[in-house]
């Protein structure tokens, strides 16, 4: 499999990991000028931007891990694109989750960063 089929297997997972916690999946895939947003979602009140990474076994990191200081960067750009583009006021709630992945263990961390 190349590693977009594997990302998207690992991603439909998370989307209904999430949903089953009740959720409302709202975007999938969300492409912007430099980036992506894995998911995008309601939680309530807040307009959640979810990161999704998975590893096989831990030998090279946590998979959240590798939500660094650059990802988060382009995971706020990309937040704002999205809030400009649905005419959503800046005074949105936002949250920034990352769903972690290793191997069959999920780990959802609300409030990434």
């Amino acid at each position: 499999q190349n590693k977009r089929a594997v990302g998207k297997k690992w991603e439909t997972l998370a989307e209904q990991y999430l949903a089953d916690r009740g959720l409302r999946i709202l975007e999938r895939n969300y492409y912007f000028p430099g980036g992506e947003i894995d998911v995008i979602a309601e939680d309530g009140e807040y307009l959640c931007f979810i990161e999704v990474k998975y590893r096989k076994t831990e030998a090279l990191g946590f998979p959240e891990e590798a939500v660094g200081q650059a990802k988060q960067q382009k995971l706020l750009l990309g937040a704002r694109r999205y809030l400009y583009k649905h005419q959503l006021p800046e005074c949105t709630p936002c949250r920034f989750d990352v769903v972690a992945i290793l191997g069959q263990q999920i780990t959802w961390i609300q409030n990434a960063f």
